[in-house]
């Protein structure tokens, strides 16, 4: 019955938003083990070993600045004491502009400007 009101243009139009959505694609992990290799010099992928940049394997969740044993930027630290914790949207902006998003980092890293590379990258960090 409900059919019989609604036009042929109306019904098309809903299937091929439905039909037609795009997809949120995930990131590819092995793809994204290459991307950190950019990262390597100054971080290591695990929980516990820091080096020129704190250890990044548990990031997801993490308040910013907190990492035992590392000695932070006072930008770094005041972002954390402001509330940032690394989730998705925060590290990929972090990603695209470092010292856009966390003023006075010392991270000197220029970031990705990928997308395709930072959903790569999160999908290594996250596996």
């Amino acid at each position: 019955m409900l059919m019989r009101k609604l036009s042929l243009p109306v019904v098309a139009a809903a299937l091929a938003t439905v039909i037609f959505v795009p997809q949120v694609q995930a990131g590819d992990a092995e793809a994204g083990q290459k991307v950190f290799n950019k990262c390597r010099a100054c971080h290591v992928a695990d929980n516990k070993t820091n080096r020129v940049g704190p250890h990044i394997g548990d990031v997801f969740g993490r308040k910013a600045g907190t990492v035992e044993g590392f000695k932070y930027s006072d930008g770094m630290k005041a972002a954390g004491e402001k509330g940032l914790v690394w989730t998705e949207e925060n590290f990929t902006k972090y990603m695209k502009d470092p010292k856009d998003f966390v003023p006075g980092n010392r991270m000197a890293f220029v970031g990705l400007k990928s997308d395709k590379e930072i959903e790569d990258l999160i999908a290594f960090l996250k596996k």
